[in-house]
C-alpha cells in the first residue's frame, strides 16, 4: 500500500490497476471518505486487501479509523480484529 499524500488517497497496486481509499486526517482519526476499486478489480478481493493494509497502518501508528464510506464500514464491522480501531 502506498500513502499518495498529493491526493490525500490510500493505494494499492493490483496487476497493473489501482484501488485506491480518499481519507482525511483530524488528530488521530483516519476518515475513509470513500473506497474505490476499477472494475477489472472487482470481486477479486483488492479493495479488502486495501482495508486491510489500512488497519494494520492504523494499529501500528496507534491511530483510529472513522468509516464514511459504507463500504469501509461494512467491512470493519466484518473484521472483528480491528472493532478496537473503530472511532
Amino acid at each position: 500500500m502506498k500513502n499518495n499524500t498529493a491526493l490525500s488517497r490510500f493505494e494499492l497496486e493490483v496487476n497493473g490497476h489501482i484501488a485506491f481509499a480518499n481519507y482525511r486526517i483530524d488528530s488521530n482519526i483516519i476518515n475513509i471518505d470513500y473506497v474505490y476499486a476499477p472494475e477489472i478489480l472487482r470481486g477479486t478481493g483488492a479493495a479488502g486487501k486495501l482495508m486491510n493494509e489500512i488497519a494494520k497502518m492504523a494499529k501500528k501508528e496507534q491511530k483510529k479509523i472513522l468509516p464514511i464510506c459504507s463500504y469501509a464500514a461494512v467491512w470493519l464491522k466484518k473484521h472483528k480484529e480491528y472493532h478496537h480501531l473503530l472511532a
